[in-house]
């Protein structure tokens, strides 16, 4: 049971580390694409959303490539005292990374939700972007970052592939809820510890799912 708790927590510190770390540029990318006219923007938006139709393998692949060991952002990030490949650091940014386009997709379309007049309206009052960000923009797309952030966690709670393939499959480092289920399937008598950490997985998306009605109803209040 010890074991259970341990990879509970593991699971929520790389939720939670992967969702915190892409979120500001979940929200800068959502900002861009439903704001601004960019050369390339269609193609930017597909560049976003691979992670969601690329092979889970494919995308760890190409994580170990990059942040791995012996990859050049790797090196770089190693260089400075951050190691990604084999860690729980390497698991959450295969969890943020898998989660990103979860995120901006509701962001993007709450940004766009929002009435361009209210902008128009604003900057002839002298408001800043930055203050229009701020006072209208974030407040009025308030739900949909809520949904962004909600539906990114689940993600990253339930992250497998590009994890196992980016930074294996590491008792009390990189072993997650759904790495420990798998691990505990290939065990004649794991069925009873599936069973407690597939529990274990919902009651934690619940609680996300929960907490994220509490605050979208407040936020409309």
């Amino acid at each position: 049971m010890t074991d259970i708790w341990a990879t509970v927590f593991l699971t929520l510190k790389v939720a939670v580390t992967g969702v915190v770390v892409t979120l500001p540029i979940a929200l800068c990318l959502a900002y861009v694409l439903a704001r601004k006219k960019l050369p390339g923007k269609a193609l930017l938006s597909g560049v976003i959303m691979l992670p969601m139709v690329l092979p889970p393998v494919v995308t760890g692949l190409l994580l170990l490539d990059l942040f791995g060991p012996k990859g050049p952002l790797g090196i770089a990030f190693a260089a400075i005292g951050i190691e990604f490949g084999f860690r729980w650091t390497g698991a959450a940014l295969a969890a943020g990374l898998v989660a990103l386009p979860l995120m901006v997709r509701p962001m993007r379309l709450a940004f766009e939700s929002v009435d361009m007049e209210w902008h128009e309206a604003m900057k002839v009052d002298g408001a800043s972007w930055q203050q229009r960000l701020r006072y209208l923009d974030l407040p009025m797309a308030g739900a949909g970052i809520v949904a962004g952030i909600v539906l990114g966690f689940a993600k990253a709670l339930g992250e497998f592939g590009a994890t196992i393939t980016f930074v294996a499959n590491i008792p009390g480092e990189t072993r997650t809820l759904s790495l420990a289920i798998f691990t505990a399937l290939q065990s004649i008598d794991g069925m009873t510890e599936v069973y407690i950490l597939a529990g274990a997985s919902i009651a934690l998306s619940l609680i996300a799912v929960f907490f994220s009605e509490v605050i979208t109803e407040r936020l409309y209040k």
